[in-house]
C-alpha cells in the first residue's frame, strides 16, 4: 500500500481516484467542494482537509478544471508541504504557459513535476483504459509508471519537456471539437433529407470513421443524449481557448477556430444547452438548419 494524494474530484478525477483506491492504495483525497470526497471516503479513501495534506504524501496526482484552479491550488506556499523527493502528476488539461509556470514552481520547491493529461471520458477512466500522454523527469516517470498503468491502457512518453504533453492534449481536443462539429453538420444534413440520424452514424462509423470520437460522439449527437455531461461545454470552450493560445504562441494559423468559438459561445448562451455535454454544440447547427 502506498500513500497517495489526489486533488480534484470532478467527473474524471473522482473515478481515477477510485481506481487507485481499488488498487489498494491509501489515497488522500481533496476537493474544493468537500462533499465530492464523501463517496470515495466511504469506499476507503482518506479525507485530506487541505491541499497541503494531500501534497504531504509526497506522491500526489491532480485533475483540476483549468489554469486558474491549478495556479490557485499549487502555490509556492502549498508546495512547501511536500517532503523531499516528492512527485506531482497532473492530469489536468492546461495551457502551455501555465504548464511552464507550474513546472518552474515545482522545480523551485524540489518537486518532480509530470504533465500527464488523459484522453478519454469518465466511463473510459472508470474502466482504466485511458490513454495518457506524459512528460517530465525520466526517473519520476519511471517511478509513477505502475500508478499510470492502473489509470490507463497506455502511457505515451514525450520526454522531459512538460509543455509537449500539454500541447498534444490541446491538439487532440481540437480534433475532437472538429469531429463534433462535422458530425453535427452531417447529421443536420441527413435529418433535413429524412434520413435517420443513428442509421447514418452506423454507416459512417462502419465504413469511414471507426475511432471512438465518431462512434461515441456520433451516437450522442444522433440521439441528442447530452445529459449527464461527460465533459461540459464550458470546459470545451476553455480547451478551444488553449488551442488558440498555443497557435498564437507558435505562430500557427487556425482559420476554423473562429467558427468553432462561435458554436461554443452560442451554446453557452442558450440556457437549454449550457449545462449539457460539449457534443451538444451540434444543436447550434441543428437550430440554424431549421426552416
Amino acid at each position: 500500500m502506498t500513500d497517495i494524494g489526489f486533488l480534484g474530484l470532478g467527473s474524471m478525477g473522482s473515478v481515477m481516484a477510485a481506481r487507485l483506491v481499488d488498487a489498494g492504495h491509501s489515497v488522500h483525497v481533496w476537493n474544493r467542494s468537500p462533499e465530492a470526497s464523501e463517496p470515495l471516503v466511504a469506499a476507503g479513501a482518506v479525507l485530506a482537509r487541505s491541499p497541503e495534506a494531500a501534497i504531504a504524501t509526497g506522491l500526489f496526482f491532480s485533475m483540476l478544471a483549468n489554469d486558474a484552479a491549478a495556479k490557485s491550488v499549487f502555490s509556492a506556499e502549498a508546495l512547501a508541504a511536500a517532503p523531499g523527493g516528492a512527485i506531482h502528476v497532473t492530469h489536468s488539461t492546461l495551457s502551455i504557459a501555465a504548464t511552464e509556470r507550474l513546472a518552474s514552481l515545482h522545480r523551485d520547491a524540489g518537486i518532480d513535476y509530470i504533465a500527464a493529461p488523459v484522453l478519454g471520458r469518465p466511463n473510459v477512466a472508470a474502466a482504466g483504459t485511458l490513454n495518457i500522454v506524459a512528460a517530465g523527469p525520466a526517473s519520476a516517470l519511471e517511478t509513477v509508471a505502475p500508478y499510470l498503468d492502473v489509470l490507463g491502457k497506455r502511457t505515451w512518453s514525450l520526454g522531459e519537456d512538460q509543455t509537449r504533453a500539454a500541447l498534444v492534449k490541446i491538439g487532440v481536443n481540437y480534433n475532437l471539437i472538429h469531429a463534433m462539429q462535422a458530425l453535427g453538420e452531417s447529421l443536420a444534413l441527413m435529418e433535413g433529407g429524412g434520413v435517420d440520424g443513428e442509421t447514418f452514424v452506423e454507416i459512417l462509423t462502419d465504413v469511414a470513421f471507426t475511432g471512438s470520437a465518431y462512434t461515441g460522439y456520433g451516437k450522442l449527437i444522433a440521439n441528442r443524449s447530452y445529459s449527464p455531461p461527460g465533459f461540459a461545454i464550458a470546459l470545451g470552450l476553455k480547451d478551444l481557448g488553449l488551442t488558440e493560445q498555443a497557435a498564437d504562441t507558435l505562430g500557427v494559423a487556425l482559420p476554423s477556430a473562429v467558427v468553432l468559438r462561435d458554436m461554443f459561445e452560442t451554446a453557452l448562451a442558450d440556457p437549454a444547452l449550457a449545462e449539457l455535454d460539449w457534443s451538444a454544440i451540434a444543436e447550434v447547427t441543428r437550430g440554424r438548419s431549421r426552416r
